[in-house]
């Protein structure tokens, strides 16, 4: 299914503001046609995700223009990941499809991960949880300025 809303799709429901999703304040900025989002559960502290708002399984499916702005907004992340967090590398990715390790299966989006040398730790493997020193609420606080800020540049 590709471009009408789905039902149970947690980046359909982050489109629309009114949703408690969206309320949650994770939605880092709006374009038209994509959005930049707060990962709920962040590899690590400040990792976020890039979203088109119309519900399309690939980027053979999406269309020149919901390119453009995705590819604008993942070049925005990373700079505001490197005003924010002044990270040693990040990675961006996309996984297309269950064998690719996508959770999400028919809404592509783009993972950026902000990393730092030797931040990969015991925890995940062996507590199966993640450590991280900041709550969702301050990865927001610290981000959305640099988002603000870039999007007039782009107005």
């Amino acid at each position: 299914m590709t471009g009408s809303k789905a039902s149970g799709c947690v980046f359909c429901e982050a489109v629309d503001p009114s949703t408690d999703l969206a309320r949650e304040g994770l939605v880092l900025v709006r374009g038209r046609l994509s959005y930049v989002i707060l990962n709920l559960y962040p590899y690590n502290n400040g990792h976020l995700m890039v979203v088109p708002n119309r519900h399309v399984g690939s980027f053979a499916a999406a269309t020149a223009d919901e390119l453009t702005e995705l590819m604008r907004f993942t070049r925005d992340a990373e700079i505001a990941l490197t005003e924010a967090y002044q990270p040693q590398g990040i990675n961006i990715g996309v996984n297309l499809g269950r064998a690719a390790g996508a959770g999400i299966l028919e809404h592509i989006h783009i993972h950026l991960v902000p990393r730092w040398i030797g931040d990969t730790n015991f925890m995940p493997v062996i507590g199966e949880v993640r450590v991280l020193p900041e709550e969702l609420g301050e990865s927001a606080k610290r981000l959305r300025p640099v988002f603000e800020r870039l999007a007039g540049e782009h107005t």
